[in-house]
Order: structure tokens, then sequence, then C-alpha cells
């Protein structure tokens, strides 16, 4: 985030935004205290002079818009986004920002809000390979990014966030397998004490009884 800050090129828009506040969300899982981290991300936004509030109040409002859209609807508007016959809202100005500036810097961040955004829309279509190859050719047709850039760096992302989940699952099997040891070892020791509380003196006071 700090170099991209420092880019003469670079400019803020909630669909980078919308990356910065998915990326923290995705690969902050499992961290606790859980109740740490809104502080951790205000100071990341913080140290880019930027504010927190402002990042998850623009993601929000542009993935909104998104909800109401089909695939089909997205895509054809994303043809003529230049041509100011899109309509109004967040999503669609900060689009044709985008396309109209011959100097946008791009940047992962703002791949993975893209991404995001077209999860949201349609999550059937970024599982099937082709689908979204070519889904990815259009937006960065439309966009005037490169088709192979944007593509490698959602592979990366998309990888990621798979081996993420791959050790989530390891680190909770392994504190799984930790709790059932634990609960066995404490279940012995409280049999072993019970049975030394059972002296032969105290058997044989019992069998009097």
């Amino acid at each position: 985030m700090h170099l991209l800050s420092v880019n003469i090129d670079f400019s803020y828009d909630p669909i980078y935004a919308l990356g910065v506040v998915t990326s923290f969300q995705r690969f902050m899982q499992g961290y606790s205290p859980e109740s740490d981290k809104p502080s951790i991300f205000n100071a990341l936004c913080q140290a880019v002079d930027g504010s927190s509030e402002k990042y998850h109040q623009e993601a929000e409002a542009i993935l909104n818009e998104a909800k109401g859209l089909s695939i089909v609807d997205f895509k054809d508007k994303l043809t003529h986004v230049t041509d100011n016959q899109v309509g109004e809202g967040v999503l669609w100005g900060t689009f044709g920002a985008i396309a109209a500036n011959p100097k946008f810097k791009y940047s992962r961040l703002l791949a993975i809000g893209l991404y995001t955004l077209l999860m949201e829309i349609d999550s059937d279509l970024l599982k099937d390979e082709e689908k979204r190859t070519e889904t990815i050719k259009e937006v960065s047709e439309a966009l005037k990014f490169s088709p192979e850039k944007l593509r490698k760096d959602l592979d990366l992302y998309r990888s990621n966030l798979d081996k993420m989940q791959q050790l989530l699952t390891v680190i909770e099997d392994s504190l799984e397998a930790d709790r059932k040891k634990r609960a066995s070892t404490e279940g012995k020791t409280s049999a072993e004490v019970v049975e030394q509380t059972e002296t032969p003196e105290t058997q044989q006071s019992e069998n009097n009884v």
C-alpha cells in the first residue's frame, strides 16, 4: 500500500478500497484475538494517510451496487463504460474514471477488488476456468489493463486463498487433536486420583458397612 501511495500515477478509488478490505479480511482469518483486527486495520490505513472508515464505507457501497447486477448486464455496461450511458453510481463512475485515465496505475489490490465484485455478481462463473478467463479478458480490455497481468495476479490470489484455507484446516485439526488429548489425559488423571483414594482400609470399611 505504501509503495502505491507514493507513486505519482496512483489514485485511490472504491474498487481499490474493496481490494484492501477484502484481502485484509481473507488473510486475517483465524487471527486471534478477533477484537484486535479493527485496530490493526485502522493502523494499516493510517500508515498511508487513509481512513479505515472510508475504506469500509466505500467498499461496502460499491459491493452493494454490484449485488443488483447479472453478469450479462455487467458485461454489457462495461463495454460502454466510456460512453456515459451506463447510469449513475459509484461503481460505474469508478470504472469510467479508470478507463478514461491513460496513466491509471494498476495494482494487485485493485485486481482483488475486481475479483470480489465478480464474486458478488456471479460466483459460479468464476469456478469455471474458461468462463473466468473470458471474463477477465473482457474486463481488462474495457479498463485497458493487460489481460495476462490481471489473470496472473488473480490466479496468485486464488492460490494464496487456497493455501490459507488449507493452513487454517491443519491448525484447527491440530487444535482439536490437542483438545482431545488433553481431555483424555485429564480423564485418566482423575481416574487415578479416585483409584488412589480407594485404599484397602477404605474398601474394607465400605464392605463392613
